[in-house]
C-alpha cells in the first residue's frame, strides 16, 4: 500500500513520549508499504533530524515552522473559533506540498498522528483515512482549567471547549480513529461521533529497557523520569518533594530522590538545595541513572494516556509507585504489578514498603517486567494498527471497544 503519514514532529532518533509512538508507527508501516511522511520542525537543526527518517520511508516532506510564527498564530486564534493549539501547527507551505502530493500520489491510506495535523487532509476523499488521537487533548485542557487560578483557568476552559468542537468535526472526516488507553477511549465516546475507535496501546522496547542484572538490594534511591518543563511533571515533582518525601525520610533517613529530565524549570532546579535531592537536567541516556534505583515514582495528579516513564521503569525491573491517574493508562493490576498511593501518607507508605522489604521489591521487579512483556510490546500494538489499516471486519470486533 501507499501510505501518507502526517505527524507534528518526529526526530530521529526519537527522544520521548508521543514521538516514540510515531516513530514506531513509521518504522513498522515502512516494512511492507511505501510510506511518505509529512511533518514540521521548529528549526533548521530539527529539520536535519527529521530528514533522518528517510532510513525508514520513501520520502519525507518537512517544513520549518519557527516558534515565533507558531505563537503569533496561536495568539491570533484566541479571538476566533479555531483552537490556538491547531493554529500553532498551521503551515501554508506544508499544506501546499501535501496538496501537491495528494494530487499525484495515489495514496491508499492516510494515517494522521495527533489531531492537530488533521487540518491538512480534511478535504481529501481519495482513500481510507485513520486518525490516531493518542490522547483526547480537549480533556487535558479541561483538567488544566480546573487546576489553574483565574485568568488562566478561563483561558484553558475556552481552549478546551474549542478543541472539543474541533475533535468532533475532524473525527467525522475519518473512517477509523485510535487512542492510547481505555481512559482516552471513554473520552472519545463522549464526542458522540459515529466513527469506530480502537485502543492501540503504547509499547516499550524491552530489549533497550531491561534489567541489567546488577540490582542493588540495599539501594534507597527513588527516581522520577520525565520532561521537567511539562506542567503535570512539574506539579508532580513539587508535590512529592514537599508532601511525600519528608514522610519517607522519617522511616528511611538516607533516601535519595533523583529527578531525571530535560529543561528543569527554576522551581525544579531550586530543589537541589534540599539535601539528597538530585536534579540531573538532560541526559543522553536515562538507563545509567536508573540502574541503581530501588523505586520509580509517578505521583502525577494530572495524567493523560499512558505514562511511558512507568512502562520503562517496569521494563527495567524497577518497582513503581503511582497515583491512580498516572497508572490508569498502564495495563497493570494494583498491588500485583504496581503500587498505588493517592494521598501523601498512602504514597509514602507504599514507597517505604518497597525500600524496607526486599521480598516485595524483588517480586514487583519480576512481575512488573513480565507484565510489560505480555501486554505492552510494540509488536502487539502494531498488530492492532495493521488490523485497522486492513479495515476488514475480521478481527476488528476484538480490538474496537
Amino acid at each position: 500500500m501507499k501510505i501518507l503519514f502526517l505527524c507534528h514532529y518526529v526526530p530521529y532518533p526519537p527522544d520521548h513520549g508521543a514521538k516514540i509512538r510515531a516513530y514506531h508507527f513509521i518504522r513498522h508501516l515502512s516494512r511492507n508499504n511505501s510510506v511518505t511522511v509529512a511533518t514540521l520542525a521548529h528549526t533548521a537543526g530539527e529539520l536535519t533530524q527529521v530528514i533522518g527518517l528517510k532510513d525508514y520511508c520513501e520520502e519525507v516532506i518537512a517544513e520549518v515552522l519557527r516558534p515565533r510564527v507558531r505563537w503569533l498564530q496561536a495568539l491570533r486564534a484566541l479571538a476566533s473559533r479555531s483552537p490556538s493549539c491547531v493554529a500553532y501547527f498551521r503551515s501554508a507551505k506544508l499544506q501546499d506540498r501535501i496538496d501537491q502530493k495528494l494530487k499525484s500520489g495515489n495514496f491508499d491510506r492516510i494515517v494522521v498522528f495527533c489531531a492537530f495535523m488533521a487540518q491538512y487532509v480534511l478535504e481529501w476523499q481519495g482513500g481510507y483515512r485513520v486518525l490516531d488521537f493518542v490522547d483526547i487533548d480537549s480533556a487535558k485542557w479541561a483538567e488544566y482549567s480546573r487546576c489553574k487560578a483565574f485568568p488562566l483557568s478561563s483561558g484553558y476552559a475556552l481552549e478546551a471547549a474549542k478543541l472539543r468542537n474541533y475533535e468532533y468535526v475532524i473525527s467525522r472526516h475519518f473512517h477509523h480513529c485510535a487512542v492510547i488507553s481505555q481512559g482516552e477511549f471513554e473520552e472519545f465516546e463522549r464526542l458522540g461521533v459515529p466513527v469506530p475507535c480502537t485502543i492501540v496501546p503504547n509499547g516499550v522496547d524491552t530489549d533497550y529497557f531491561n534489567p541489567n542484572g546488577n540490582r542493588q538490594p540495599e539501594s534507597s534511591t527513588i527516581v522520577f523520569v520525565g520532561r521537567m518543563d511539562y506542567f503535570p511533571n512539574i506539579d508532580a515533582v513539587l508535590y512529592f518533594t514537599k508532601s511525600v518525601l519528608p514522610i519517607i525520610r522519617e522511616a528511611v533517613p538516607d533516601v535519595e530522590f533523583r529527578i531525571i529530565g530535560s529543561n528543569p524549570t527554576p522551581a525544579i532546579r531550586r530543589l537541589r538545595q534540599i539535601p539528597g535531592v538530585i536534579v540531573t537536567g538532560h541526559v543522553p541516556d536515562v538507563r545509567p541513572f536508573l540502574t541503581d534505583a530501588a523505586v520509580s515514582v509517578a505521583p502525577l495528579k494530572m495524567a493523560r494516556g499512558t505514562q511511558n516513564k512507568v512502562l520503562e521503569s517496569m521494563a527495567m525491573g524497577i518497582p513503581v509507585v503511582a497515583t491512580s491517574e498516572a497508572a490508569k493508562g498502564v495495563d497493570a493490576i494494583p498491588e500485583q504489578h504496581i503500587l498505588i498511593g493517592n494521598t501523601p501518607d498512602a504514597f509514602a507508605r507504599q514507597v517505604i514498603r518497597i525500600l524496607k522489604d526486599r521480598k516485595v521489591r524483588a517480586n514487583l521487579s519480576k512481575v512488573g517486567r513480565e507484565r510489560v512483556e505480555q501486554v505492552h510490546s510494540w509488536l502487539r500494538s502494531m498488530e492492532f494498527l495493521d488490523t485497522i489499516l486492513n479495515h476488514s471486519n475480521r478481527g476488528l470486533e476484538a480490538v474496537t471497544r
